[in-house]
C-alpha cells in the first residue's frame, strides 16, 4: 500500500536527504541476517513502484492494494533466496509481475468454472466517472483495456520486458503477445483521440 502522508515527517530534519535513499544492499544483507526492523526502510523505498506496477497491471486500485501487500509478503519470505546477482529493486520488480500473473491465472482458472447467467445485462456495470468534457488520461485508458491487453501493454510499453520474456512470464507465444499488445494500442489510440 502507498506511503500514507501522515507517515512521511513534516518538518525537515538534519540529514533527511541522505535517510531520503537508503544503503538498500545493506537493508537486504542486515534482513537477510535476521533484523526485522530494517525491513520497513526497504519497504517504504520500493511501495511506491510496487503498487504502480500492480494498479497498471490490475487496473483496479483494491486489488492493486492487496497485490503490493502479497508482494511484500512473498519478498519477506524469500529475501533469502536473493543472491545479488541483480539490483534488490529489480529482483523485487520480477517477484511482483509473477505474482501478479500468478493471482491472474488463478482467477482466471476460478472464473471457468463458475457457471454463466444469462441475466448479465441486469447486473451494475461499472463506469469512468466524470464527464465527457473531462479528457481521458492514459491511466483510466489502461484500466478499461481487457485484462490480457492490458497486462501486455503494461509489461511491454512501461516496464520495457520484451514479447519473449512477456511470453514466457504468461505461458504464451511471442506472437500472441504481439497480437495482445496490437489491440492494445488500438483500444488506447480510439480512446484518447
Amino acid at each position: 500500500m502507498p506511503v500514507s502522508a501522515r507517515s512521511r515527517d513534516s518538518k525537515p530534519e538534519a540529514g533527511r536527504a541522505a535517510s531520503s535513499t537508503p544503503d538498500v544492499p545493506a537493508l537486504v544483507a542486515r534482513v537477510q541476517a535476521g533484523e526485522i526492523e530494517a525491513f520497513e526502510p526497504l519497504y517504504r523505498h520500493h511501495v511506491d513502484r510496487v503498487y504502480a506496477l500492480c494498479l497498471r497491471m490490475t487496473g483496479h486500485t483494491g486489488r492493486a492494494k492487496e497485490l503490493t501487500q502479497d508482494v511484500f509478503v512473498r519478498c519477506w519470505e524469500r529475501i533469502g533466496s536473493f543472491r545479488g546477482d541483480s539490483a534488490f529493486g529489480t529482483w523485487l520488480h520480477r517477484v511482483a509481475v509473477n505474482l501478479v500473473l500468478e493471482q491472474h491465472r488463478a482467477t482466471a482458472r476460478r472464473e471457468r468454472r463458475v457457471e454463466p447467467r444469462a441475466d448479465l445485462e441486469n447486473l451494475p456495470h461499472v463506469a469512468l466517472s466524470g464527464t465527457e468534457d473531462q479528457r481521458l488520461d492514459l491511466e483510466a485508458a489502461i484500466q478499461t483495456l481487457p485484462p490480457k491487453a492490458r497486462q501486455v501493454f503494461v509489461l511491454h510499453d512501461i516496464e520495457g520486458y520484451t514479447h519473449d520474456e512477456i511470453a514466457r512470464f504468461t505461458g504464451s507465444a511471442p506472437g500472441t503477445m504481439r497480437a495482445h499488445l496490437h489491440r492494445a494500442r488500438q483500444l488506447l489510440m480510439k480512446r484518447l483521440s
